[in-house]
């Protein structure tokens, strides 16, 4: 079955050709970093606004490069959920279009779900495991049993991690998005030379809590820093970003541990981050755990991610109709 998805959450207009949930013919991706880094942060109205313009071009360019016409697809997949309210609107309704269009059916998938099934478009991977899914807007470890079968274990109470990583590399002068270069300045930097709080990291079950780092960072240096030498950045950095690996690696084993389950997978778009991925890896030893990430183009926001859902609610014949509706909050336990 060949399924065309459709990605359009925040800031990124994306399109796929799946075939069968599992192999990827073409993932067109259009970001607007360059329209929202001026305002420090997605400003929601121009992200809906570009999503109209890029959606037809990216539709058209994954036909084209999967080497298929609109009319070989099967069906359609596409978020609806949460995410920016209008920017999952302009997906969804074009997915909704094109579908009644073609008398084709309609899945709407969570964005989260297409996040931890995407090791499956590169491998086989057996249920049940851990999902870590962690990105600018999400934070949550998930017991995975299969597809549409998820149940939270834990999440964050405050920002998430990708948020957090956000809004201290803004407030350090790094710019935005500023993760990966917050990820690039902590491979340089000393991670024990400032020693940043482990929020929640003895307490709290399987919850996460990041304000508190970002304050503390904020009280190291201040509203208003100023220029900070290199070194004074490196060192920022690393010993922030330590303290953010330490929660999250250590919570995430634990509570796959206290479930008995011996495969971790990390999702999301802070799932690209080098100091994550090495963490890991070692606790991973150290543990005799399987921990899967997946490639890089699949961590951040994309729509190949969501034909492996897609296409198995599409096989269920568990369908979306034309009066699907976005939403911004949407549990995936619920779904």
């Amino acid at each position: 079955m060949l399924v065309l998805c459709i990605e359009s959450s925040c800031d990124e207009t994306a399109a796929a050709v799946v075939r069968d949930g599992r192999q990827i013919l073409s993932n067109v991706v259009a970001s607007q970093v360059d329209v929202h880094a001026r305002y420090g942060g997605v400003v929601p109205e121009l992200a809906s606004r570009k999503h109209v313009e890029a959606l037809p071009v990216v539709v058209d360019q994954a036909l084209a490069q999967a080497g298929v016409a609109m009319g070989d697809i099967e069906g359609f997949g596409v978020t609806r959920g949460p995410g920016l309210l209008g920017a999952l609107l302009t997906g969804l309704s074009t997915a909704k279009a094109m579908a009644w269009a073609l008398g084709k059916p309609l899945a709407a998938v969570h964005h989260m779900e297409g996040h931890i099934l995407a090791p499956l478009l590169e491998g086989e991977l057996d249920f049940p495991f851990l999902a870590l899914a962690v990105s600018g807007g999400h934070t949550h470890l998930y017991r995975v049993d299969g597809i549409g079968r998820y149940r939270v274990l834990g999440q964050t109470l405050d920002d998430a991690a990708g948020e957090a990583f956000d809004k201290v590399a803004k407030l350090l002068g790094l710019g935005y998005p500023g993760g990966a270069v917050i990820d690039r300045l902590a491979g340089e930097g000393n991670p024990r030379a400032i020693a940043f709080p482990r929020p929640m990291l003895h307490k709290g079950g399987f919850d996460f809590s990041f304000s508190g780092i970002k304050t503390a960072v904020l009280q190291e240096v201040g509203p208003h820093p100023g220029p900070l030498s290199p070194e004074r950045l490196r060192d920022l950095a690393a010993s922030f970003q330590a303290a953010m690996i330490e929660v999250l690696t250590i919570k995430t084993v634990r509570a796959a541990e206290s479930e008995g389950l011996p495969r971790i997978v990390v999702a999301g778009g802070v799932a690209c981050n080098r100091g994550l991925r090495q963490r890991f890896a070692a606790l991973a030893a150290e543990r005799k755990l399987e921990v899967r990430f997946p490639s890089p183009a699949l961590c951040g926001d994309n729509a190949a991610m969501l034909g492996v859902p897609a296409d198995h609610y599409l096989r269920m014949g568990r369908t979306a109709g034309l009066d699907a509706e976005p939403l911004a909050s949407w549990a995936l336990d619920k779904c």
